[in-house]
């Protein structure tokens, strides 16, 4: 595999993994193996890695993008001998995934707009925020087609995650009518040939985070930090920054610190043993670090 391999970037440049795994057939994780361990190879990342739950990690900690994700869409490949080659294709990969996550947040901001146009004069102004999550914050979303979860429709790539957090004395009425009207754009976002994107969103009073910020079930931990992360997109600045003073003055905030340093140290130990395993023996169980975690139940 390390001479097709060598062969393809001489003929085409450096590739990503995606790019060399659409022409050579052949297991993921032997393609990463191979590229990682070869010495007439670089592979160069690009972006960042950030904090992600996942169920099956003692902890719950590692990190995003998985490994092969990285591979995948946010890796350059090419020969060792051409490193300034490798370093302009890394460059067009992150002004790429920078291009898509920017247009998607400006959907997100679209997608307020419209929500708000939509409920008029009853719209609540100092007691609601939308906050934008998951990695369009980080410019790290990709446009990658894949399945969205209900419908197996394919989607363009990352989704777009939006908590809405209202204060506890909006009137339950207003909750429905607006999580009816954010439904409506999700399916029109969803449906149109032209944006065909998939929102998640999950809407939730004060005292639901009041609730959250005790950082004690799993459940909790992935909110948490899905408002830690969170960037305001719309709405009272004010909620918004008493949603992080909750985080602040409960721990949270420092607890994620933690987590953050144990998924780095976690990463690393995992793709050393990866490197060093035989495709043939490895299982299940040692794989499912090297595949993509999904944070959804805050969203369900």
């Amino acid at each position: 595999m390390e001479e097709e391999i060598v062969h393809l970037i001489r003929t085409h440049g450096p590739l990503t993994g995606s790019e060399i795994k659409k022409i050579l057939r052949g297991d993921h994780l032997l393609l990463w193996q191979t590229c990682k361990t070869s010495s007439r190879l670089q592979v160069k990342s690009v972006g960042v890695r950030y904090l992600r739950f996942d169920r099956q990690v003692n902890g719950f900690a590692r990190l995003s993008p998985s490994i092969l994700r990285e591979f995948l869409t946010y890796s350059a490949i090419g020969l060792a001998e051409k490193p300034t080659l490798i370093e302009e294709k890394g460059g067009e990969i992150f002004s790429h995934i920078v291009r898509v996550s920017r247009s998607k947040w400006e959907l997100a901001r679209y997608l307020v707009a419209a929500v708000k146009s939509q409920l008029g004069e009853t719209w609540p102004n100092e007691q609601i925020c939308f906050i934008l999550a998951g990695d369009i914050i980080y410019d790290m979303a990709h446009d990658v087609p894949r399945p969205e979860r209900s419908t197996g429709r394919l989607v363009r790539g990352s989704d777009i995650d939006l908590v809405v957090i209202l204060d506890d004395n909006v009137p339950d009425d207003f909750i429905r009518r607006l999580d009816s009207a954010i439904y409506q754009e999700k399916y029109k976002f969803l449906k149109s040939p032209s944006i065909n994107e998939e929102i998640d969103y999950v809407v939730k009073k004060m005292e639901r985070v009041r609730e959250q910020v005790r950082f004690d079930t799993f459940k909790n931990m992935v909110a948490c930090k899905i408002l830690q992360e969170g960037k305001l997109i719309g709405g009272s600045k004010n909620l918004h920054d008493e949603v992080m003073r909750l985080l602040q003055d409960n721990g949270v905030l420092n607890k994620l610190d933690r987590l953050q340093e144990a998924a780095i140290k976690f990463r690393k130990r995992e793709e050393e043993f990866l490197i060093q395993c035989d495709v043939k023996l490895i299982n299940r169980e040692d794989l499912f670090f090297f595949y993509p975690a999904e944070e959804s139940e805050e969203f369900e």
